[in-house]
């Protein structure tokens, strides 16, 4: 095992380029780039913080065979791409502050992939429905927190549509640390009450996400609060890298022909193409797949910003929670992963969403959320702008269970008429 510590890492500013050394940034510490970050309201953050590594160390020290042996999951099982300390002469790497038993509460599925046919296609999924809180986002908070217990920091705050949320509150009592909580009061009650139910502390804002953002910057600045909110904390972009280095376990160089990821704030997105680039830069993948990120008709601004360069807030709304940010963080990024990847950006109607939504779980049996659905979705609108390859190997991201918005799903299902006893016996003469 090589062990971690911050010289093998630096911070390198999205926007500006300048970098600096882990020291300069987690001392303070320090969320956007100090020299061009900024935080403004309804706006993409600017300077976000792109953590890099030594590559030729890890290229020496973490052979691709090895790697490929690791079962998915267990990000903290190849230390090297992460910025946390590891505990010395350990038979298994172990975050440095947890102890290796508490690891287990960490562990996601070990069978993420697998194939489904829906229609005259099939898929590959990755299925994040059975995370330790039900959806992607444990990726990025399990990370956060293993920073925060390293920090010997205990109260963490996050704004959320839900599921960042509820990954927080439930991953934050796991280890024994306390979470702050900020939603719009629109939050789908399943999400509310998952977060409640982990004992978090539950702030609603009257006003969309956008504004929960912003009141959860101004508070946990004023608090002192280590902040999760998604692209601010660059620990977020790096915890949703690992679902590309799970690709690289199911997959081989093999990878994926084409990737598709819902996108609201645009932080999986440039998670996944974070760790593919990393992946290129190592020598164990060739090519990019393309990425094709997947917008609801009400929350565009990426699929406008690719069409003009220029953003410009709207007020989002869909029914597809997940995915509602009228002015995406991490905007800049997400349109970098696009274009660097060959990728495209796609729009879905909320209508298109829960048809597909039902297709999922009627065909395989798997119960997604909206903001999942619109990954099928969104190969349906990319289909019909484009041929796909004979046998191209589509990856649709699953990146939330249907369990936490049941307002979604019974919108197309009717509950069936109660019967007695009698009645369905005569029903059935």
């Amino acid at each position: 095992m090589v062990e971690n510590r911050p010289s093998n890492y630096l911070y390198r500013c999205f926007s500006c380029e300048k970098r600096y050394s882990a020291e300069e940034i987690e001392s303070i510490p320090h969320y956007l780039c100090p020299s061009c970050g900024r935080a403004e309201k309804k706006k993409p953050l600017q300077g976000v913080l792109w953590i890099e590594y030594d590559y030729d160390m890890i290229r020496d020290t973490l052979p691709v065979k090895s790697f490929r042996s690791l079962p998915p999951g267990k990000f903290w099982l190849y230390p090297p791409l992460w910025p946390l300390a590891f505990s010395p002469q350990t038979e298994v790497p172990v975050p440095e502050g947890v102890k290796r038993e508490q690891l287990k509460y960490l562990s996601l599925p070990s069978d993420l992939f697998f194939q489904i046919k829906i229609g005259d296609h099939c898929f590959w999924i990755l299925d994040d429905t059975r995370n330790p809180t039900f959806s992607y986002k444990d990726r990025a908070s399990e990370l956060v927190v293993l920073k925060a217990i390293q920090r010997e920091t205990r109260e963490i705050t996050v704004a959320s549509t839900g599921n960042a949320g509820s990954s927080l509150a439930g991953i934050c009592a796991r280890l024994g640390l306390n979470a702050n909580i900020w939603v719009p009061d629109s939050i789908p009650e399943n999400k509310r009450l998952q977060i409640q139910a982990y004992g978090a502390h539950l702030h609603l804002v009257q006003g969309d996400y956008d504004m929960a953002f912003d009141v959860s910057l101004e508070v946990s600045g004023q608090k002192g609060w280590y902040n999760r909110n998604t692209a601010y904390n660059p620990l977020t972009i790096e915890g949703k890298k690992s679902g590309a280095y799970d690709m690289f376990i199911q997959f081989g160089r093999e990878m994926p022909d084409y990737i598709f990821i819902p996108c609201g704030d645009g932080v999986i997105l440039g998670g996944i193409y974070k760790g593919l680039r990393e992946m290129l830069q190592l020598g164990w993948i060739e090519h990019y797949p393309q990425l094709v990120a997947v917008q609801a008709v009400g929350s565009d601004a990426l699929v406008r910003y690719m069409d003009t360069h220029h953003f410009e807030y709207t007020r989002a709304q869909t029914m597809a929670d997940s995915i509602c940010a009228g002015a995406p963080r991490n905007l800049f990024m997400a349109a970098k992963a696009l274009e660097e990847t060959g990728g495209r950006a796609v729009v879905v109607s909320d209508m298109e969403i829960l048809e597909a939504q039902k297709q999922i779980a009627q065909k395989t049996g798997i119960l997604v959320e909206p903001a999942a659905a619109a990954s099928l979705a969104g190969f349906y609108r990319f289909r019909e702008s484009r041929i796909l390859e004979k046998n191209a190997k589509v990856l649709l991201l699953f990146t939330g269970n249907g369990l936490k918005d049941m307002n979604a799903i019974e919108s197309w299902i009717n509950r069936p008429e109660a019967k007695s006893p009698e009645d369905w016996l005569r029903y059935y003469q």
